[in-house]
């Protein structure tokens, strides 16, 4: 019988982690992908920011060079906070409320004005309550309810 290991035992990813830590490598891929002609439609035709990007990643989500910086960073942000089941917690469900709150923002921005800096379409918008449900659930559903709760200072 093989023995366990206890170094490993206390350096596992929590599933929380991991889910953070999958999400945060989504958001990089698709922040790259954003860059990448051919798998963005248009490309020619993207903008630094603002709605008059016509730049489509996967011919589907508007996306414009701050849009794609955005993914960029929210994904190098994840990758740290994974590094700590608190803070994998901190990213989905706080993540979770910016994209859902980007979904209100969405449905309410006339698409067409400057106010849409992002830009959004349909698309974007339903993409963002999904992930902001998705996000959301997997910060409250894989936490550690066995874990000893913090010691008040």
């Amino acid at each position: 019988m093989a023995s366990r290991n206890p170094q490993a035992t206390r350096t596992a990813r929590r599933p929380v982690q991991l889910a953070a830590l999958a999400v945060s490598v989504v958001f990089l891929l698709v922040g790259i992908m954003g860059f990448i002609p051919g798998i963005t439609q248009d490309y020619d035709t993207m903008t630094f920011a603002g709605h008059h990007s016509e730049a489509m990643l996967l011919g589907v989500f508007a996306v414009s060079i701050l849009h794609n910086l955005v993914h960029l960073a929210f994904g190098a942000v994840g990758l740290v906070l994974a590094r700590s089941v608190e803070g994998a917690r901190n990213f989905l469900i706080g993540g979770g409320v910016v994209y859902l709150l980007l979904w209100i923002y969405g449905l309410v921005v006339d698409h067409d004005s400057t106010a849409n800096f992002v830009p959004l379409n349909h698309a974007d918008n339903w993409l963002h309550l999904g992930l902001a449900l998705g996000m959301i659930a997997m910060g409250v559903l894989l936490m550690d309810k066995t874990a000893e709760p913090r010691s008040a200072k």
